[in-house]
């Protein structure tokens, strides 16, 4: 669905919405005005009647008696009307106020989930393309051995990268819907890390990796899981910097926790999306005018596999430029 028939929709139902909220809340307002009239009236009456029985009865005792009873049942009355309205009146503006909340939350996963969809098939088509392209070039040409390794280097890449993201898409569905059966297992991360650094240096060989390994760094977890949490880092570094600069990622341990941080050097994150970045689908700028690939699900998946791990993960600012993904595993 086009993102300007989202945006018609919700400013459909949002006016709706108001137009229901006002109609009940001014139904309740007009409900209380004719009760507070009833109970005039009613007063009155019982006022007009007691002076009829006091001019016939002339007991001044009896009169003011019978006077003050009928003024504290209106006083009373005035108060449950009051009162009752009063709680009406909350539960309709929470009952509104949840309603709407959700009503939006709806149509932005929505959004989000068709910007995913588009997203993921873009991913999908493009490795495919190249794949096939290539394929076809070695069937059709007679190529020497050196082109043929270069086009088959490329696949390779394509192929990783196809992996990847049908690895990010199985593993937060089953992570979702709790059929991810976790492996705890003593392990060492700073060689995870150091693996991981250097299949992303055959993957960009045109980029500049950075490392500061702490050696001896164990940790008790899922190794597919930290894995992908290490590559998610790493490919959000690689994929939102200059080429021209570095990717840094540093290990080691301090006061009793194991610190994994990611650096890189591109435009960085503001404050008031430091957050954001880590819900699902959010992806950082206009989805029109992205040029970045991505699902957003990279850093979600991070959010969730720390957590998983009993672990924190946030980001910060690079100086003087760029972001820092830090994640801090309690030993």
């Amino acid at each position: 669905m086009p993102k300007k028939d989202v945006r018609r929709k919700l400013r459909q139902a949002t006016i709706l919405y108001w137009t229901l909220l006002i109609y009940i809340v001014a139904a309740l307002v007009w409900w209380f005005i004719t009760l507070e009239k009833q109970n005039d009236m009613m007063k009155d009456l019982r006022v007009s009647q007691l002076r009829t029985i006091a001019d016939s009865t002339t007991v001044p005792a009896l009169y003011a008696s019978e006077l003050q009873k009928i003024k504290r049942d209106h006083s009373k009355n005035d108060a449950k009307y009051l009162g009752e309205g009063s709680i009406f009146l909350l539960l309709i503006c929470v009952g509104a106020g949840l309603v709407y909340r959700y009503v939006r939350r709806q149509f932005y996963m929505q959004q989000q989930q068709q910007n995913f969809m588009m997203a993921v098939t873009h991913e999908l088509k493009t490795p495919i393309s190249v794949v096939r392209l290539n394929l076809e070039t070695i069937q059709k040409y007679s190529l020497d051995a050196e082109k043929q390794k270069k086009l088959i280097g490329v696949m390779l890449k394509e192929t990783s990268r196809l992996n990847f993201l049908t690895n990010n898409i199985l593993v937060a569905s089953q992570l979702e819907g709790g059929g991810y059966k976790f492996a705890k297992e003593e392990m060492d991360l700073s060689d995870m890390l150091k693996d991981c650094i250097q299949d992303f240096r055959a993957r960009f060989p045109e980029r500049v990796f950075k490392s500061e390994i702490q050696q001896g760094t164990d940790v008790k977890g899922d190794p597919l899981l930290l894995q992908i949490l290490i590559n998610n880092l790493l490919e959000n570094a690689v994929k939102y910097s200059p080429r021209e600069t570095p990717v840094t990622a540093v290990l080691e341990k301090e006061n009793g926790l194991l610190l994994l941080s990611i650096a890189d050097e591109g435009p960085g994150i503001n404050d008031d999306e430091k957050k954001k970045v880590f819900s699902k689908f959010y992806r950082i700028g206009n989805e029109a005018t992205r040029k970045t690939q991505g699902t957003g699900l990279g850093l979600y998946l991070c959010n969730k596999i720390a957590r998983d791990h009993n672990a924190d993960i946030l980001v910060t600012n690079n100086i003087p430029r760029g972001s820092i993904f830090t994640v801090t595993f309690k030993l």
